[in-house]
């Protein structure tokens, strides 16, 4: 072999080595991130994350909102889904109750009054109840007036109660209470008084279906939800290295693709949630999975003014992408650059104003109820 022969083979050898390098280099370059082992803790806990307890529903799919950032400004009554991870009420009894045992309010239901002739047990009361607590798409409640401490509550079992109401929320995200649903209503009040031999009064349907359209009206006009879109730059992420990076900035996990940040109040719901594709999260290999972006979202209405959801939600964003060498995009993909994202406080601030206003502060059982 001449040494031209013996230098061109060195030359291939050197080139295919090269090559094999690079195309390695590459692969675990572009594979997804996965989570790093955790060392022992310490203290002896256990280091897996908790699962958020509460009442943390359905998550809806987003709406289409402003194209700078999902805020649905309006569309409360349109049935449309509003932005992924935001907190739903499921309906059931005794769901936001907070601080207060008291549910029906006059501001955001149509009550009928059920009168007694005397003291009905909690157990005949429960007893009494209908088996669904809705009417039509309206959260549906009866509430017993406590004979021993004259409070408003739900029935439970071993107290008095001297009188009973029954209410129908006017509107939710699904629109304003309409003349059949305000039916099913009469109905089921009707049955209960009839079990426990009392009487009712029932509201005027079309004043309460007219209060029910001005009520919508204005919760289309004040409704938000903010949705930002965390996109990878170059490797993708795996569904456990999302999990431990957001464990680290203040998120549990609240179920498959969904973790969420809890609020500083008891019993109150979530902050923030953060969203991907639960498949992925449920794939026999989910380390094996690759996330390319996960979303970030507030549901407005919904947290308290004081908690400064929108601070947090920033504040989130740019860490996780810091960390996890991600970029801030709206739901179309688009980045967002901080000259955009800055006005988004001074409207939310306004938004409180208004809210507030209308006795509805964000972060009441009000409007909780109201904007679900």
């Amino acid at each position: 072999m001449s040494n031209f022969q013996l230098a061109l083979v060195i030359t291939f050898g050197v080139i295919l080595v090269l090559y094999i390098a690079y195309n390695t280099w590459s692969a675990r370059r572009n594979e997804p991130k996965k989570p790093r082992p955790e060392e022992p803790s310490q203290s002896g806990e256990s280091s897996e994350m908790r699962y958020e307890p509460g009442f943390d529903g359905r998550a809806a799919s987003s709406a289409t909102g402003d194209p700078v950032f999902d805020a649905q400004m309006g569309g409360h009554g349109s049935g449309d889904a509003f932005a992924a991870g935001a907190t739903a009420r499921s309906g059931n009894p005794g769901t936001y109750l907070g601080d207060r045992q008291q549910i029906l309010d006059p501001l955001t239901d149509a009550i009928a009054p059920i009168h007694t002739d005397g003291i009905v047990s909690g157990n005949a009361a429960i007893a009494a109840m209908p088996s669904s607590f809705r009417a039509g798409n309206k959260a549906f409640n009866i509430e017993g007036l406590n004979d021993s401490n004259q409070t408003w509550e739900l029935p439970r079992a071993g107290a008095r109660y001297t009188a009973f109401q029954a209410g129908v929320q006017l509107a939710n995200r699904h629109g304003p209470m309409n003349e059949i649903e305000f039916s099913e209503f009469v109905t089921k009040v009707q049955q209960f008084a009839d079990s426990i031999g009392a009487a009712h009064d029932a509201p005027d349907m079309l004043q309460e279906v007219a209060r029910a359209r001005e009520l919508d009206a204005f919760a289309s006009e004040h409704d938000a939800q903010l949705a930002f879109m965390l996109r990878a730059k170059r490797a993708s992420w795996s569904p456990g290295y999302v999990a431990q990076v957001a464990a680290k900035h203040g998120f549990v996990p609240a179920g498959p693709g969904r973790m969420v940040m809890p609020s500083g109040m008891e019993q109150m719901p979530a902050i923030l949630a953060l969203t991907y594709d639960a498949q992925a999260a449920l794939a026999d290999d989910p380390e094996a999975s690759a996330l390319r972006d996960v979303l970030l979202s507030l549901d407005v209405p919904h947290v308290a003014r004081s908690e400064k959801p929108f601070d947090k939600m920033r504040t989130a964003a740019e860490a996780l992408c810091a960390e996890m060498d991600g970029v801030i995009c709206d739901q179309n993909g688009t980045p967002l650059p901080i000259m955009v994202v800055d006005p988004i406080a001074q409207d939310l601030e306004n938004l409180y104003d208004q809210l507030e206003q209308r006795d509805l502060a964000a972060g009441s059982l009000a409007a909780r109820r109201l904007f679900s």
